[in-house]
């Protein structure tokens, strides 16, 4: 179909060799999500990676009481199910789908295939993002715990708007704060203050980012810290002895 997404949209199968790509991409799948689809559940075994292009997926730490509360975000920037190629199997976090979209999904035995048996290159790039994954989370724990629900707000939507090609993200206010895993309250009044702040307009189910600059100004380190690390690390980075 026409208006199918490229793979070439994901950037990490954008920059997959080409002797890569001959082997993968013929077994590439197309998936549509809607919002809120549950792309993986907590502790069940992973048989796909997904390559989102124009959809945001949540990884959501799941407690023994249904509570929930969000550790990093994938979109077109990354994958979803790094348990496959990093030897685990299956995760304790849940994979949601926060912004509806599509992806490309691969296998995982042609997956496990390349990143076993491929050129060195291919590792070197999954596992850098994994390392860039590794530092979001790390961050969010940050964040979640140190940093005001304003400022967790500004890091959220920053993220998120980063792996979109919108200004525009359709999530009520209920659901970022399960993202989070605060009272909707607080994201309610926080929403508010970034309002006021003329950083953001939102109605029912909708948030619209008008000035992205004045939200980097009102936001903790938290995200630059993030973006910096990513970027460093998709780029290349500094070559290191045995990678």
């Amino acid at each position: 179909m026409s208006d199918t997404p490229s793979p070439n949209q994901n950037r990490l199968l954008a920059a997959l060799s080409d002797s890569v790509r001959a082997r993968t991409f013929q077994y590439l799948e197309y998936v549509s999500w809607p919002l809120g689809t549950v792309v993986q559940e907590s502790g069940d075994d992973a048989h796909y990676v997904y390559f989102p292009t124009d959809s945001i997926v949540s990884l959501l730490c799941v407690a023994m009481d249904g509570g929930s509360a969000e550790i990093s975000v994938v979109g077109k920037d990354g994958v979803v199910g790094i348990a496959l190629f990093m030897g685990g199997g299956s995760t304790p976090s849940r994979a949601i789908v926060q912004s509806a979209g599509g992806a490309y999904r691969l296998a995982g035995k042609y997956l496990q295939a390349e990143f076993n048996h491929s050129d060195p290159e291919f590792r070197r790039l999954m596992l850098r993002y994994t390392q860039a994954l590794i530092t979001q989370m790390a961050q969010t724990a940050y964040c979640n715990r140190h940093h005001s629900i304003v400022e967790q707000l500004c890091r959220w939507l920053l993220l998120s708007l980063d792996r979109l090609d919108s200004n525009k993200l359709v999530m009520t206010h209920e659901l970022i704060a399960n993202m989070l895993g605060v009272r909707r309250e607080g994201v309610t009044e926080a929403a508010g203050t970034l309002y006021r702040a003329g950083a953001i307009e939102y109605q029912r189910g909708k948030i619209t980012v008008v000035n992205r600059q004045k939200l980097e100004e009102i936001c903790c380190e938290c995200y630059a810290v993030v973006k910096r690390e990513t970027d460093r690390l998709m780029a290349g980075g500094d070559d290191q002895p045995g990678v």
